[in-house]
């Protein structure tokens, strides 16, 4: 069953191969999106190739509904963007994929419904179907080698999609079982450290001792450390000491 979750719809228009329409069924879900619309596919409908290669992502070609016609597939829609990879002389606002999957974001929470199109794989949307879409999608492909698999333009714009979610994590750390360092950790370690390099005469000459410490503490409130990276520094410090006595 398809989610009730706001969303676009994808329509794979005149899709050539099954592998394709399976491939970006299994795309669509991965980014958490399941409505797709078919038009016209080479290979008729149901495809037994699309099935194959969906592989966990049956469901969203079982839902998946067959149209004659690019207006009948975008019909119901209020917004409707075409992929293209190529200028088509026609006078249309266009986006690259990020602020066209953002813009889209923006209309479906205002309760209007956004549609995608996507091309065959051959040659692209034609110009009768770019005509009927109220903006274009381009995505900045090497112009050398611009054609693009559908699966692929299909997975782009999902990840768009879930990008303008806020669903993307551009960058996070993987604490492997630990915390982050409170202050009075890297404290303690900083003081360890002092009381070592005093025995070893590292504070030296004396009139340069004290800034030579305040370096240490602000190289040590620099580096993010973890509890783990604050316990090891402690062990290598104390079997520094015990190698250090027992003379080796």
């Amino acid at each position: 069953m398809t989610s009730l979750h706001p969303q676009p719809t994808f329509v794979l228009v005149r899709p050539q191969m099954g592998e394709n329409i399976g491939a970006a069924a299994r795309g669509m879900l991965n980014f958490g999106l399941d409505r797709m619309r078919v038009v016209a596919p080479r290979d008729g409908w149901p495809n037994p190739k699309a099935i194959a290669m969906a592989s966990g992502a049956g469901r969203v070609l079982d839902d998946a509904a067959h149209f004659e016609t690019v207006a009948d597939a975008s019909g119901d829609a209020h917004f409707v963007f075409a992929t293209t990879a190529r200028s088509r002389g026609l006078t249309k606002p266009v986006y690259a994929p990020q602020a066209a999957m953002e813009k889209g974001a923006e209309l479906i929470a205002s309760g209007q419904k956004v549609t995608v199109l996507f091309g065959p794989e051959r040659a692209g949307l034609q110009n009768e179907d770019v005509a009927v879409a109220n903006a274009i999608i381009t995505l900045p492909v090497n112009q050398e080698f611009p054609s693009l698999n559908l699966a692929q333009c299909v997975l782009l714009l999902a990840y768009e999609w879930r990008r303008a979610q806020g669903q993307i994590e551009t960058q996070k750390m993987e604490l492997a079982g630990t915390d982050w360092a409170a202050v009075q950790d890297v404290e303690k370690l900083a003081e360890h450290f002092e009381q070592r390099l005093e025995t070893a005469g590292f504070f030296f000459p004396e009139t340069k001792a004290q800034g030579m410490k305040i370096n240490l503490r602000n190289m040590w409130s620099r580096l993010p450390l973890t509890r783990a990276d604050v316990q090891i520094f402690h062990g290598i410090l104390r079997q520094i000491v015990r190698w250090k006595e027992r003379g080796e």
